[in-house]
């Protein structure tokens, strides 16, 4: 006889198609079966390499599932489905090897079976296995054989209906205990050890060869774990391993008594069960509670460290939630207990991610350690915690309004301010004349500032309402600090200068930027004034908050220096920049230095600036301050320098060309050839000034260019152009 053991399963429903995988073993042999059905029939075909080894089964439906179907896989299939020309495709590929059987024939119902090679059935069986296929023999056969048909009724072999663990038959009077015993089951699930305790003794009084002793001693034994008597741990343990020692639940009983002996101080007994449990059954998950029972009872001896090791072991390689669970808050609590709150809240916060009921499992050390949490200012942790206890208690439970008023005030307190708000408003409502209801809606006021929604308008409202309500408290100082610093982010520079005393009243060790606000008012009044050109108000405000103007004001304020004629300003921001290491900067402030002298009539510095600054242009033609040559040439005009005017002139008309506003410099020129009796001079400018009366249609140098330019002909006995000068009069 075979012993059965299923450790997988897994099943989808899609239309009438049902895939199912199932996990057993035959000698210690692990093998799976997958089962492929539907209500039409539809086609399996195995796909083979050349050394006839199966690679892959595909099965083809005529319809897609109406639901989505999800890869599977586990040890020995992989299965992927695809979707193509309307039709749906299952693909398996095996991990060992896999055998393809269809299912046409169920023996509950038929007497006779045979070997039928069909390629189109409802129901497919696929095999996986690693070397020997299980429960039958894979041999094979000549073409030529006849293929019997196998009949099987029960008149005509010796018939035995269910049998029990040892192969005696079961008498179905005797099956009153089934209802027992699964009465016991929903007993202990439900954890009413007591109630549970007195039917499984008197089940087994009723029933001493019962076909569940094995069970019925499992759980008996279990109670005693639960109900911590130890004492009757060990004693159970030592029949049940004796007489069932094949049972599957022996690692759960290894791992109960190791725990039963670490409680009653016998630690090497235990180390005995431990070692048994860990080396014989290491793949059972009951070995992952063995290292916290082992972690308990090293902890309870002082050896912490390999305790947590112990416990993060069970947590690492545990796939149960319940160990996963415990182990975390073993650490947890362990953490806490040396004060290390931060380790601890991260292991708690696992917990209340995977599962937020074990807590109320271990009720009052979770208080203990949610109070300790927010007194350490762990606030997320601490309000965490306190949501999983408000969600396994009602509402009229002793501890649910407190819980709920410091859930609120802790998330009041972190960085969860609309989480916060949430709570305190849960409070109010549910408690509208509750113990803690002042506390609560000044915690409500308070997050205001953190989770407030409305437009500007409704909170600059509600600031002054909390200003005017809790005048001369902390909410209250919060508002005109909060209220200020809003003003000032929609640049209300004005009103937030109206109450700067009060502002720079404010603590400013709670308050630290009190006097930045003010700063920042005051600098964006002055900015507003530069852009209004309100040269006025610019300087009032400097000097009544004490402010220096930096260089990021100089351009403004230089336009409105001039403006106003502020020359001496002017110079003093010239001064101050027209060094500056950005040869762009330089190049500004050198032609509004010059602009500036030209202004107030000094001319010499006119023309040492314009000087320094023609040495910074690349290309003069195409700068910004081409002009520079015209201020040059004025000053050296106005200065008498006649002599620098004829290169300046050039350079002039180099970069301008005729230019009809450089006309009186022409001019200039003219006059300079009088005073040297220069003729070529006068009729080389007086031509260009002729060209550009003519181009612009405009004739403001007439007649007085005209005749000087016969004059100057004339001088030179050039008697034609003479006559042409003084006919142009007529045009």
């Amino acid at each position: 006889m075979f012993k059965w053991m299923l450790f997988a399963l897994c099943a989808l429903n899609l239309y009438s198609l049902e895939v199912s995988i199932n996990g057993a073993k035959e000698g210690f042999e692990s093998f799976s079966t997958l089962h492929i059905r539907d209500e039409n029939q539809f086609l399996c075909e195995e796909f083979k390499n050349d050394f006839k080894v199966t690679t892959k089964i595909v099965c083809a439906f005529s319809k897609k599932p109406t639901s989505e179907f999800k890869n599977l896989q586990n040890a020995f299939f992989s299965i992927k489905t695809e979707n193509k020309k309307n039709t749906f495709f299952i693909v398996i590929e095996p991990f060992y090897k896999m055998k393809l059987m269809p299912m046409l024939f169920d023996l509950r119902r038929e007497g006779t079976t045979f070997s039928a090679p069909v390629t189109m059935a409802k129901h497919w069986l696929i095999i996986g296995y690693k070397e020997k296929i299980p429960y039958q023999k894979d041999e094979s056969y000549s073409d030529a054989s006849i293929d019997f048909p196998f009949t099987m009724k029960r008149h005509m072999l010796p018939y035995v209906g269910s049998l029990d663990i040892k192969g005696n038959p079961v008498n179905i009077k005797r099956a009153t205990d089934v209802t027992s015993y699964l009465k016991i089951k929903k007993l202990y699930s439900e954890k009413q050890y007591p109630q549970c305790m007195d039917l499984i003794n008197e089940v087994m009084q009723e029933f001493p060869n019962s076909l569940f002793s094995a069970e019925l001693f499992y759980y008996k034994l279990r109670v005693f774990a639960k109900l911590d008597d130890y004492d009757n741990v060990i004693e159970m343990s030592k029949t049940y391993l004796r007489e069932f020692s094949s049972d599957e639940n022996v690692p759960e009983v290894l791992a109960l008594t190791a725990q039963a002996y670490s409680k009653v101080g016998l630690s090497t007994d235990a180390d005995y069960f431990f070692d048994r449990l860990f080396n014989e059954h290491a793949d059972s998950e009951q070995s992952n509670w063995g290292y916290i029972y082992k972690a308990d009872m090293l902890e309870a001896s002082g050896d912490t460290d390999k305790a947590k090791n112990f416990y993060k072991k069970a947590l690492e390689e545990t796939n149960d939630i319940d160990i996963a669970a415990a182990a975390a808050y073993k650490i947890a609590y362990l953490q806490y207990t040396y004060e290390n709150y931060k380790e601890s809240s991260e292991y708690i916060m696992k917990i209340v991610q995977a599962k937020p009921s074990y807590f109320m499992e271990e009720f009052k050390n979770s208080m203990e350690m949610m109070y300790a949490f927010a007194k350490n200012e762990e606030y997320l942790t601490a309000a965490a915690l306190a949501k999983t206890l408000l969600d396994a208690m009602k509402s009229d439970h002793d501890e649910y309004e407190q819980l709920l008023r410091d859930r609120g005030l802790w998330l009041s307190k972190s960085e969860s301010k609309k989480e916060a708000l949430a709570v305190l408003n849960e409070y109010i409502k549910k408690y509208p004349y509750g113990s803690y209801i002042d506390e609560i809606k000044t915690a409500k006021d308070a997050l205001f500032f953190d989770t407030n929604d409305v437009n500007v308008t409704e909170r600059l409202k509600e600031y002054d309402l909390l200003i005017s309500e809790y005048e001369n408290d902390t909410i209250g100082e919060r508002a005109l600090y909060e209220k200020s610093k809003l003003l000032l982010s929609e640049k209300r520079y004005s009103d937030v200068l109206a109450v700067r005393d009060l502002i720079l009243a404010l603590d400013p060790e709670k308050y630290i930027d009190t006097d930045r606000i003010v700063h920042e008012a005051a600098l964006g009044s002055m900015e507003r004034s530069l852009q209004e050109k309100n040269c006025k108000e610019v300087l009032a405000t400097s000097n009544e908050y004490n402010i220096s103007l930096s260089e990021k004001w100089d351009d403004a304020l230089f336009d409105c220096a001039m403006m106003g004629g502020d020359f001496v300003l002017s110079k003093r921001l010239c001064e101050r920049n027209i060094k500056s290491p950005a040869i762009e900067d330089r190049k500004k402030w050198l032609y509004r230095y010059a602009k500036v002298d030209f202004a107030t009539g000094n001319y010499s510095d006119v023309i040492d600036a314009a000087k320094d600054l023609i040495l910074l242009l690349d290309e003069p033609k195409k700068s910004e301050y081409r002009d520079i040559y015209r201020y040059l040439f004025d000053a050296h005009e106005r200065l008498g320098k006649s002599v620098d005017l004829l290169k300046n002139i050039a350079k002039i008309e180099e970069i301008y060309g005729l230019d009809y506003r450089d006309i009186e410099r022409y001019i200039a020129v003219m006059s300079y050839g009088f005073k040297s009796k220069d003729d070529n001079l006068i009729i080389t400018y007086g031509s260009k000034v002729m060209q550009i009366q003519k181009s612009s249609n405009s004739h403001a140098q007439s007649p007085y260019v005209e005749f000087a330019l016969y004059q100057a002909y004339m001088n030179k006995e050039e008697l034609q152009s003479a006559l042409e000068a003084i006919r142009s009069l007529d045009v």
